[in-house]
């Protein structure tokens, strides 16, 4: 047989074994975000007004690009229909409703995610799955995290902040007393507050640790490893930005509010995105090191 006609069989066979070709599965993704719509737009709106979900615009549109990038390695693996994927979709579609009822956002916004993770498998079965994990995993990023949870994780952020700046200004010799969270100076109170306990750059950096890590290394592993570094690096890049609020309303308030603390928080910001791509390239060389060591 002719070796093109019989790759053309193949991939008209592969097609027909599928449950839907293209078009189908643009209607389903269509249908799911016509069903998810009222909870869709209230995220859509969270993402325009809270800070700390700023990075959620992006994190659809960088899940979809390396989706689509992966769609040759998709095409190539042994594709099959799997019904387990209607039942997590219709499970979802109830988890949402519960969500709705009950007012819990998070049910209700992950639950689109389970029902994309269904659609997947139900289409392509557990070889789309393994090829489209990464993406999929990547757009639970676009759901704020419970109230509950992150309560608990500003909290002690909060004090970590608090505690590294009281050393590091006494140590800069600037007069300070801490009092769980607030530090008195002697020119002003400062308050480190939610918004400054550092859980706003370990949401956005967390991301960013991922897709870093999926664009810049080969390594599978690598990913997870950059993901732990956010935790330190979030801390050390807040702390610092605590302590150098305090240093500077020591020279002029002003520094300390309004357009120079939320430009503080950008800078601060950077130089954690900074400390990230050089923790990457010293952990590298390190395990350049140990594998020739260990090869020789």
């Amino acid at each position: 047989m002719n070796p093109t006609l019989q790759k053309a069989s193949t991939e008209n066979t592969r097609t027909a074994a599928l449950p839907w070709n293209l078009p189908g599965l643009t209607w389903v993704f269509a249908l799911l975000i016509l069903c998810y719509a009222p909870i869709l737009l209230a995220l859509v709106n969270q993402w325009a007004t809270d800070e700390d979900m700023g990075h959620g615009f992006f994190v659809p549109l960088v899940a979809g690009y390396i989706g689509w990038k992966k769609r040759e390695e998709l095409a190539a693996a042994p594709l099959r229909q799997n019904r387990l994927g209607a039942v997590l979709m219709a499970l979802a579609a109830c988890q949402s409703i519960v969500g709705t009822l009950g007012a819990e956002l998070f049910l209700s916004r992950t639950a689109f995610v389970f029902s994309l993770i269904g659609c997947v498998l139900y289409a392509g079965g557990m070889p789309a799955i393994r090829v489209m994990a990464f993406p999929l995993a990547l757009l639970f990023f676009m759901v704020p995290i419970p109230a509950i949870l992150y309560n608990q994780i500003t909290f002690p952020l909060q004090m970590i902040a608090s505690r590294v700046a009281e050393v590091t200004l006494s140590l800069a010799g600037v007069p300070v007393l801490r009092d769980g969270n607030i530090l008195e100076l002697p020119s002003q109170r400062l308050s480190v507050v939610e918004a400054c306990s550092g859980i706003r750059s370990l949401l956005s950096l967390s991301f960013l640790s991922l897709i870093y890590g999926y664009f810049f290394d080969g390594k599978p592993w690598m990913r997870w490893v950059l993901l732990a570094s956010t935790v330190p690096i979030a801390i050390t890049a807040n702390a610092s930005r605590v302590t150098l609020t305090g240093i500077l309303s020591e020279i002029d308030l002003d520094y300390s509010r309004g357009v120079y603390h939320n430009l503080s928080g950008w800078v601060v910001f950077l130089v954690a995105l900074g400390m990230l791509m050089i923790f990457h390239y010293l952990f590298n060389s390190v395990y350049r090191q140990v594998k020739e060591r260990v090869g020789k």
